[in-house]
């Protein structure tokens, strides 16, 4: 068997760990991956060629580069026997805080929180593709992948347009303490979300959480909205809002396309 290690560069959670686990899916000769997040590391072990791995990999555009291929003796892996459990957790804190922020940005006019929003919904569609599609079929999976892909894609456009509306028009400034409180809660959810999916790898790796929690594109997405909410009240403007929707609104785009690759 051989042993070949990927570096990601833009694997920052255990989101795009979940992208890469459908992407590989399938394909014969894989025995086993292990992810090293803090470190933007994925090694497969397997057998036969490395060539469609190594492709696979690369096209989902998350900054895959193969480091090295040498054979190995190691025969056993720890199979997570509560990763069903796990991914249910972490969708259930996604979604719950779709709806909160969804409704408290639309409540507070504030388009980062609206954005911030659908972030949550983009990574509750990739844990649920991998949960529902638990011992399903390829084409199950790539149809799941695609009606999600092509949902997150129509909800960022409309988010692009309300921004455009508001950036032209004389909109009411964003509540900034709803903004604040709102991410710093969703802050919280993140860091709690790693948490529980820290909690199916090895003890050894347990430590390394907080490294995970300050790597992650969430929570630096979370730290922007309210840093934007300080600068519309310190501004009496609603530009930093509106810029730090756009930012999310491009991730979440970005983030769909990965997710449409999936369905391919």
């Amino acid at each position: 068997m051989k042993k070949t290690t990927f570096e990601i560069t833009k694997m920052d959670c255990p989101s795009e760990e979940n992208l890469i686990r459908m992407k590989l899916d399938g394909i014969s000769g894989i025995v086993n991956l292990d992810f090293d997040i803090p470190n933007r590391k994925l090694t497969v072990f397997h057998n036969g060629e490395i060539e469609q791995i190594e492709k696979s990999v690369i096209e989902l555009n998350l900054g895959g580069k193969k480091i090295s291929t040498e054979q190995t003796d190691k025969k056993e892996f720890k199979e997570n026997v509560d990763q069903k459990k796990l991914l249910w957790s972490v969708l259930a804190i996604n979604f719950a805080f779709f709806i909160i922020e969804m409704a408290t940005g639309l409540i507070s006019k504030s388009m980062g929180l609206v954005a911030d929003s659908l972030d949550m919904l983009a990574d509750s569609f990739v844990y649920g593709i991998s949960l529902f599609a638990v011992g399903g079929t390829l084409i199950k999976k790539k149809r799941i992948a695609k009606l999600a892909g092509y949902f997150q894609i129509t909800l960022a456009i409309i988010g692009f347009v309300e921004v455009l509306r508001r950036f032209l028009g004389d909109e009411k400034l964003p509540d900034f303490s709803t903004m604040i409180i709102v991410s710093i809660f969703a802050l919280i959810a993140n860091g709690i979300c790693l948490y529980i999916l820290q909690k199916s790898k090895s003890k050894e790796e347990t430590h390394m959480k907080a490294s995970l929690i300050f790597t992650s594109n969430d929570v630096i997405i979370n730290l922007g909205v309210i840093i934007a909410g300080i600068l519309v009240n310190w501004l009496s403007s609603n530009t930093p809002d509106l810029i730090i929707g756009t930012v999310v609104f491009v991730l979440v785009i970005q983030g769909a396309f990965r997710i449409l690759k999936l369905s391919k």
